[in-house]
């Protein structure tokens, strides 16, 4: 569902209602199911990465903020970093290093024998992989305290108006 779509209007709208309809207590808990709803517009099944990456920084940062030893505080964001950098690197270099690899073999008259991934790259996947690692970031500074409702930190990383052009905000805003 592309924001230039007469779908995108029509859930846009309906989301504008619903927003607006349900009483407060109710309105994050739409907004994340729209947010779910619209990500999985495009390929459904990649909402599982979006999820992986969601509960990994959601415990990274509760556990960030309660650990008290600074090692291994740096260890959790460190954690955190990779699987998140890990999930970008396999979606959007893997085939690109994979092409570089192919030419320097060629030189030596050598088949790669490493398969390509003929996949799409999900939508947004920068966008929240930023988002998500700034989350980390700031409470491992201590700028933020760590979200305890896992809906509301799950919002703060996929809400759907911003999950495709941004911007990367800090938790704070």
């Amino acid at each position: 569902m592309l924001f230039n779509s007469i779908e995108f209007v029509f859930f846009f709208i309906i989301v504008t209602v619903l927003y607006f309809v349900l009483p407060v207590a109710y309105r994050c808990m739409m907004l994340l199911l729209a947010s779910c709803y619209f990500y999985m517009a495009f390929v459904p099944y990649y909402i599982l990465i979006l999820f992986f990456t969601i509960i990994i920084d959601y415990f990274a940062g509760l556990w960030i903020e309660r650990e008290q030893d600074k090692a291994r505080k740096k260890r959790l964001l460190l954690l955190s970093i990779i699987a998140n950098v890990g999930v970008l690197v396999v979606f959007k270099y893997y085939n690109f290093f994979l092409d570089n690899i192919s030419v320097v073999l060629a030189q030596a008259s050598v088949h790669n024998p490493i398969p390509y991934l003929a996949i799409l790259l999900p939508i947004g996947l920068s966008f929240h992989t930023f988002q998500a690692m700034s989350y980390t970031i700031e409470v491992y500074r201590g700028n933020q305290p760590a979200e305890k409702h896992f809906g509301i930190y799950a919002l703060y990383v996929m809400f759907y108006p911003q999950l495709v052009a941004g911007p990367i905000e800090r938790p704070q805003n």
